[in-house]
């Protein structure tokens, strides 16, 4: 029976997708397809939900008079259980029938549909590309092909027609490319999130009164909400799983919210606004949050909005801003800071954020201090590498960011790197810049590496402390050695002092080639065997000016025994605030600069996390005669060339 629903839905789909070939070509570009289909795919399948009650909803809407819009939803609602309808007494067929006035009698239709989910019809700009058909004479054709298609409850469950949808939006970005990837998480990537993201829910779910909250604050086409849906139904079909979206683009939001809506959600379950210039959901937190907010976002057009939330103690920007050439880490922050908190007897909330390499390591002092911050409160619970070219619109490396308001005790003050960047296969057919998937398998490699904790295979998975990625910036510096070498220039340039004496240049003289760190000694004792006096200032000018740098010297130190610094010289190390200062020196430094000093005093403070660092591993040199026999080999098969070159 399952092979025959697959069966079922895939052939569907393809019904639904020949409206392209037949109806679209050469009036629409190819990768424009998508922009009428699944407009046309969301009107017949709320049409076919609708289409038992219609008459007697319509008829109901008109009995309540001019009740003001919100308490006929309300009435509605209550009466039907319907949190949508259309109190038109067209229908596609009844159009498709009339092969007069076509796209007036659409408009006429789509008019009817109840005002919570007029903003579908407006963000698809469905008038607009209906006139396109009408002025292409296609428009008829179109709404006849959709007419006869069973897209009922009955014959698609929700589930079902979310796989039909899935489908087409599937067929329509790839068409598109590379620009899906705008508002489009593949399915595989979500799962992984959702898989880790529930892995460790409390018994409570298994209530016949479990219930949960879902939120994506960059929902796009909002498959992040569906899976997640899906997944804690699998979980236990009896939880309440309550989702919240929210998304800028206006062809994303007409998706997401047609999506979830034709799977039997609410209206308003994906708002429609800018996450960073306002939250929509102001003041609620929820148990699930995922996001994919976009990779290098410039946010320079919000920097007003975000600023002056930032100016708000403890609001969700106020604990550092990023550049405004990349807003990564606003969403980060935002997702941090819209998790339910820890109580007593709750599980507080968990996050799965995307980002690219940056939010891990960038030195900017806002991303430093959200980092900081995050580790402080202990936020960060993972942090996942997926496999290069994973997503649609980049090939680059990506991570998933996990985050918990209340870890279990064994993860508390640790932080979880997993490296699943070797977990993939290649597809058979790419689209944009994917090219890789995460089948099951692999997903499931990954996830038993989270669930495994310190007890995971460590090639792929490493546990730390938040103060393992706090790290300080140490300015180290070299020694200077010293030889002692007289000339006549230096005996020029002390003739200027008061208390230099003609009889000090036989002095120096005498002390050419002598060990340089001696001078705060040696040369007064000479002077006074020569009758002169040896201020501190005269010593302190002889040793500038007889000192020539030479590497065979001991390690140079001044008359107060102090190590003396060579010039123009000076490296930093990075310190991680888990180690001790001077055996990380004797450990790290030393060894290739044995007369190295550093200030600690000059430390400079920061946060970063060396993903690719922590899990690099040499490959092993191979062995001299291994190298030998391939040289000896291609050296045979060279030979051989040109002796049958020469025999020709």
């Amino acid at each position: 029976m399952a092979d025959q629903n697959e069966a079922s839905r895939a052939t569907t789909a393809r019904v639904v997708w020949e409206t392209a070939d037949k109806y679209l070509r050469n009036v629409v570009d190819e990768e424009d397809y998508g922009d009428y289909i699944l407009p046309f795919t969301v009107l017949r399948r709320l049409e076919c939900m609708l289409a038992e009650t219609k008459d007697e909803v319509a008829e109901f809407v008109s009995s309540l008079g001019s009740l003001p819009q919100h308490l006929v939803d309300i009435a509605v609602k209550a009466r039907f259980g319907m949190g949508f309808y259309n109190v038109s007494p067209l229908d596609l067929a009844t159009i498709a029938s009339v092969d007069d006035n076509v796209d007036k009698s659409l408009k006429s239709y789509i008019d009817g549909f109840s005002n919570n989910i007029a903003d579908i019809w407006v963000s698809f700009d469905f008038n607009r590309r209906a006139k396109v058909l009408a002025e292409a004479n296609r428009l008829l054709a179109v709404v006849k092909h959709f007419s006869t298609l069973d897209l009922s409850p009955g014959n698609l469950s929700n589930t079902g027609m979310g796989d039909v949808f899935e489908d087409v939006m599937y067929r329509a970005f790839n068409k598109k490319g590379k620009a899906a990837g705008n508002f489009y998480t593949p399915r595989d990537a979500i799962r992984l999130m959702v898989d880790v993201l529930i892995s460790n829910d409390d018994d409570t779910i298994a209530s016949d009164h479990a219930a949960r909250s879902v939120y994506d604050p960059t929902a796009g086409s909002g498959g992040m909400l569906l899976i997640a849906q899906e997944a804690l139904k699998r979980t236990n079909e009896k939880v309440d799983v309550t989702l919240y979206g929210q998304e800028l683009m206006a062809s994303a939001f007409a998706l997401g919210k047609a999506d979830l809506l034709i799977q039997g959600g609410r209206p308003d379950a994906i708002r429609k606004g800018n996450t960073l210039v306002e939250d929509l959901y102001d003041g609620q937190t929820f148990d699930y949050v995922l996001s994919n907010p976009p990779f290098g976002m410039d946010w320079s057009a919000d920097e007003k909005a975000v600023r002056d939330q930032a100016a708000e103690p403890g609001s969700r920007f106020s604990h550092g801003l990023p550049v405004t050439a990349d807003g990564q880490m606003l969403f980060l922050a935002h997702c941090a800071s819209k998790l339910t908190p820890a109580t007593k007897n709750g599980q507080g909330g968990r996050a799965a954020v995307v980002s690219n390499a940056s939010p891990l390591f960038n030195s900017d002092k806002g991303p430093n201090a959200i980092r900081q911050w995050l580790f402080d409160e202990d936020l960060v619970d993972a942090i996942i590498a997926l496999p290069n070219e994973m997503f649609f619109g980049t090939g680059i490396a990506t991570f998933v960011w996990i985050l918990d308001t209340n870890k279990p005790p064994e993860r508390e003050r640790k932080i979880q790197l997993i490296d699943g960047s070797g977990q993939s296969v290649p597809m058979r057919k790419g689209m944009g810049f994917k090219r890789r998937e995460m089948d099951a398998a692999h997903r499931e490699i990954v996830l038993d590496a989270y669930k495994a904790f310190e007890y995971a295979d460590p090639a792929i998975s490493r546990v730390l402390t938040p103060d393992d990625f706090k790290f300080r910036d140490i300015p180290v510096y070299k020694q200077a050695r010293f030889a002692t070498r007289f000339s006549d220039d230096i005996i020029e340039a002390l003739r200027s002092r008061r208390d230099f004496a003609e009889g000090h240049a036989d002095v120096l003289r005498s002390l050419d080639g002598t060990n340089w760190n001696d001078l705060p000694k040696s040369f007064p004792e000479a002077a006074k065997a020569a009758g002169l006096k040896a201020p501190l200032g005269l010593v302190d000018a002889v040793m500038k000016l007889m000192a020539v740098a030479d590497d065979a010297a001991p390690p140079a130190v001044d008359r107060k025994g102090k190590p003396v610094l060579a010039a123009g010289w000076k490296v930093t190390e990075r310190v991680p605030l888990s180690h001790d200062i001077s055996e990380h020196m004797a450990r790290e430094v030393l060894p290739f600069a044995p007369s190295a000093h550093w200030d600690t005093g000059k430390a400079k403070y920061g946060t970063e996390i060396p993903f690719t660092w922590i899990f690099y591993a040499p490959e092993e040199p191979r062995l001299l005669s291994d190298i030998d026999e391939d040289v000896q080999a291609l050296m045979a098969q060279l030979s051989d060339m040109f002796l049958a070159v020469s025999d020709e």
